[in-house]
């Protein structure tokens, strides 16, 4: 993103879309905890963020030759399944404690990443109207 306001918010414009997205994955995985056979996924969070602070994602074509990778239909290409930390029975990978403590550092994050928007859009309104 080349525009003044996304250069002036910084990294945490292109992270709190991302951030958001993996709170969304780890809800999923907790409403799924009961669910015979659920995968737990996660986003790799890392890899997602520099796609998105170079202004595209790996899967963009940038030629008209480039052969359409299947599968891949619409689906973040950062989100992978989290390896199981106990076996159970019925194929499910959610391990609900692991997935409330993930919760709740990826809101943490989240709300860091918020708080730092905005103050950066209050000082901006500072500036703007002189107050």
């Amino acid at each position: 993103m080349s525009n003044p306001i996304s250069s002036y918010l910084g990294l945490h414009a292109q992270a709190l879309p991302l951030r958001e997205e993996r709170l969304k994955l780890i809800a999923s995985n907790l409403s799924n905890a009961d669910t015979p056979g659920y995968k737990a996924k996660d986003l790799d969070f890392g890899a997602a963020l520099e796609a998105a602070a170079g202004g595209r994602s790996p899967l963009d074509a940038t030629d008209a030759r480039h052969i359409a990778i299947p599968g891949a239909d619409g689906l973040n290409p950062f989100q992978f399944q989290r390896p199981e930390l106990q076996p159970s029975l019925d194929g499910n990978t959610v391990d609900a404690n692991a997935e409330r403590a993930a919760y709740g550092r990826a809101a943490l994050e989240y709300r860091a990443s918020l708080s730092f928007v905005e103050s950066k859009v209050r000082t901006l309104l500072t500036a703007i109207t002189g107050q």
